[in-house]
């Protein structure tokens, strides 16, 4: 039975509707799936890796209390520097982890088929490994600082790099398996990767000499000065202050030079790790003190400081 000829559709108009609206059903029903998909799965692994981060720093934060809690050590533990680094190492790994089955759920929601792009990605891994040489020795460094616990989070180091003459003195903030960051005394942040790293010097390890040298006129009888430094050490250890961070009451050495119109004594004191500086400064006071208080006026140097093994 034939319709009228009012209620026909064009035959036109038939073949073209069905065209035009096809492209837009599909993209309408990718949106609702896949690509609704994807946007939860960047959005989740955002969160996640946000939420690994906060969960790390909230156990720093609690491990930072129970090392400031009254009646504990005035420094850090080796086991706390090591428990930071390798929480900071595991954060790092995992967020990483995070990422990388993400995009690779990203690539499955989007229709790329990696069995198609192995070979592909198997020769370009070859290509990139030549120039990521320098990544994977840092890498590796990064494993065994960790695993040897050569410095941790807090420790006062010194590092020499490759390349640059002078050494590099500040606290470690940060350890990853990939670089090593610094806050030197003067604030700066200093970024090290750690396979460029070719010595480094541990100022925090179980315990650190200050090393004082004083000099004075040749003029001077040397075992009146001795007494003076002597006195000085003593009245040093007794004050409180310094007293916590001293291991025992300062040494002097005895004359370490001797030149034309002065001669050099040596003052010694073990502190606790990393708080060298800071004894160096107060011992300096007290010499000076002590020694401008018998006419003696002279300008106490710090000739160095270290820290050992015991």
């Amino acid at each position: 039975m034939l319709l009228p000829s009012a209620l026909r559709v064009p035959e036109t108009v038939a073949g073209v509707i069905p065209l035009a609206t096809q492209p837009l059903s599909d993209f309408a029903y990718w949106l609702r799936g896949d690509a609704l998909q994807i946007v939860l799965l960047v959005t989740g692994s955002m969160l996640l890796a946000r939420f690994v981060r906060w969960s790390a720093e909230q156990f720093s934060a609690r491990a930072e209390r129970a090392e400031a809690a009254p009646g504990r050590s005035r420094v850090r533990s080796e086991e706390s520097k090591h428990r930071r680094a390798i929480a900071q190492v595991i954060t790092w790994a995992i967020v990483v982890l995070i990422y990388t089955v993400t995009t690779v759920a990203v690539l499955q929601n989007l229709g790329v088929s990696l069995g198609a792009i192995v070979p592909a990605a198997t020769v370009a891994g070859v290509a990139v490994g030549f120039g990521a040489q320098r990544i994977l020795q840092d890498l590796l460094a990064g494993f065994f600082v960790l695993a040897e616990r050569q410095y941790g989070f807090g420790d006062l180091v010194k590092i020499s790099v490759v390349g640059v003459g002078t050494p590099v003195l500040g606290t470690v903030e940060a350890v990853s398996l990939r670089i090593t960051s610094l806050r030197t005394p003067t604030g700066e942040v200093v970024i090290t990767p750690n396979g460029q790293i070719v010595q480094v010097t541990n100022l925090s390890r179980d315990w650190a000499r200050a090393v004082i040298d004083v000099p004075v006129p040749i003029v001077f009888d040397v075992n009146l000065v001795s007494k003076l430094l002597r006195e000085a050490g003593a009245k040093a250890y007794e004050d409180p202050a310094l007293h916590e961070l001293l291991l025992d009451a300062p040494s002097v050495m005895g004359v370490e030079s001797i030149e034309m119109d002065q001669f050099t004594v040596r003052v010694v004191a073990r502190t606790l790790p990393g708080r060298q500086f800071e004894v160096s400064r107060a011992l300096r006071v007290q010499i000076t003190r002590a020694l401008r208080a018998e006419g003696i006026n002279v300008q106490a140097e710090v000739a160095g400081t270290t820290g050992g093994d015991e």
